[in-house]
């Protein structure tokens, strides 16, 4: 079984569906999940061959995720 790395991540609360799809459109990249949805705490969790697209995708949709107008 692959080991998994996890980071915490803090989004707008109702973005989580929104990160969720993308990460789920791209195979075996993330798992993501909630930890505290009202304060918009993820974790996210992925096999260390995929940190580097994993975070050049968030770094992609910061934006979007941390704004409740996009």
């Amino acid at each position: 079984m692959t080991e998994l790395t996890a980071i915490y991540l803090i989004i707008m609360p109702d973005k989580f569906h929104y990160l969720k799809f993308i990460l789920e459109a791209y195979d075996n990249l993330a798992i993501l999940s909630s930890y505290d949805s009202k304060k918009g705490i993820v974790v996210v969790r992925f096999p260390d061959s995929m940190g580097k697209d994993l975070i050049d995708l968030l770094s992609f949709l910061a934006p979007a995720l941390s704004s409740q107008y996009n």
